[in-house]
């Protein structure tokens, strides 16, 4: 959502004197009437066609691209590869992008973030058969692989096209300048804002929704309390839908003020901490059969975290210096003490498996075994 706002801001509606927090409050609002036009029914009946449409304009850019660069698949291949930008595996164990780090914390990333999503596995579940469902699982990643093999090659061109046209953006930026800066066809920018909220609404509506309804009925509890009417239901899970869209706002407003030109690490480096806990909640509870003290199983899951943090600021400073602003003093502190605790090793996104670890240990030492 900040992406799609921001994209949304630089290049058309700063032009109008229209304020960030209009355009994100306006983009909320309309995802709300939305969700609330036909809740869950509308979001499962619009994915396809919002997806299709996101991929239709993914695939039209990446033509278009090549035609301006008079490349055909194989040479557009040959030309990356020239340019240092089809590296896949980066072999220096000590780099935070190691390629085992990106394959185990990447696995992991995909078993927190779609495995113990409700949005993305009610799909799964819902399949008739238990056959079926690992068919469409199967599917999916295949597509996805396919997807993703898409979006690294649009990346690529664009910076040979950026290189070769002179555009001095990097990062986030890079494509909405490419797509709406007037070196393309008006017809690529229209494509290209009908794929960016094609893209916008199945991810947005859909987490929206899903946690209103985990919360409702995981948190609060509102199916099993009979004494409230149909009406009051209604309007708790009202309240609660609302109280997600104000969050949604105010993180949005947080991505803007971090203003990293390359959010998905920001978003990567969130995750480690914040699905950490998840995974080591699901661990514990398919690995063994122990029974947790619930009262303390709530400290576990933010003390995991913050122990985490203290890892990674020592582990790596540069990146919290960058992001927060430290001072030059408290960075070269930070740096030489990570130098003497870990030498030249990096972290990378597997600190999430690490997360998810110190929160088994953690309910581990909570726990009692089974009397039965």
């Amino acid at each position: 959502m900040y992406l799609v706002v921001n994209i949304l801001q630089i290049f058309i509606l700063n032009k109008m004197g229209v304020p960030f927090w209009a355009t994100a409050l306006v983009i909320l609002v309309l995802i709300l009437l939305y969700t609330f036009e036909g809740g869950v029914k509308t979001i499962v009946y619009t994915d396809t066609l919002q997806t299709t449409f996101m991929l239709m304009g993914l695939i039209v850019c990446i033509i278009t691209v090549m035609g301006k660069l008079d490349l055909d698949f194989s040479s557009a291949l040959k030309s990356l590869e020239e340019n240092n930008l089809s590296k896949v595996f980066n072999t220096d164990i000590n780099a935070p992008k190691f390629f085992l780090k990106q394959i185990l914390g990447g696995a992991f990333i995909t078993i927190a973030m779609t495995g113990l999503d409700q949005e993305m596995m009610q799909k799964n579940i819902s399949v008739r058969t238990l056959g079926d469902s690992q068919k469409n699982i199967l599917t999916l990643s295949t597509v996805l692989l396919f997807v993703n093999f898409l979006f690294l090659l649009m990346g690529g061109l664009l910076y040979l096209y950026a290189a070769q046209t002179g555009n001095p953006v990097k990062g986030d930026d890079l494509f909405p300048s490419v797509a709406l800066g007037g070196t393309l066809s008006s017809v690529i920018s229209v494509i290209f804002i009908i794929g960016l909220i094609s893209a916008l609404f199945p991810s947005a509506d859909g987490a929206l929704t899903a946690l209103t309804s985990s919360f409702c009925i995981d948190i609060l509890g509102l199916k099993k309390k009979e004494l409230l009417t149909e009406k009051q239901k209604r309007g708790t899970r009202l309240t609660v839908h609302l109280s997600f869209a104000i969050l949604f706002f105010l993180l949005v407003m947080l991505f803007k003020w971090i203003d990293d030109k390359s959010i998905i690490d920001v978003i990567l480096k969130v995750a480690g901490y914040t699905y950490g806990p998840l995974l080591g909640l699901f661990a514990f509870g398919i690995l063994t059969k122990r029974t947790i003290n619930d009262r303390y199983a709530l400290v576990v899951c933010l003390l995991s975290p913050m122990v985490i943090f203290g890892i990674d600021l020592l582990n790596n400073p540069d990146w919290y210096v960058k992001h927060f602003n430290l001072s030059q003093t408290t960075g070269d502190a930070l740096r030489n003490l990570s130098a003497i605790i870990f030498g030249g090793f990096k972290m990378g996104i597997e600190i999430l498996i690490l997360n998810g670890l110190v929160t088994f240990l953690g309910l581990l030492s909570i726990s009692k075994r089974n009397k039965d």
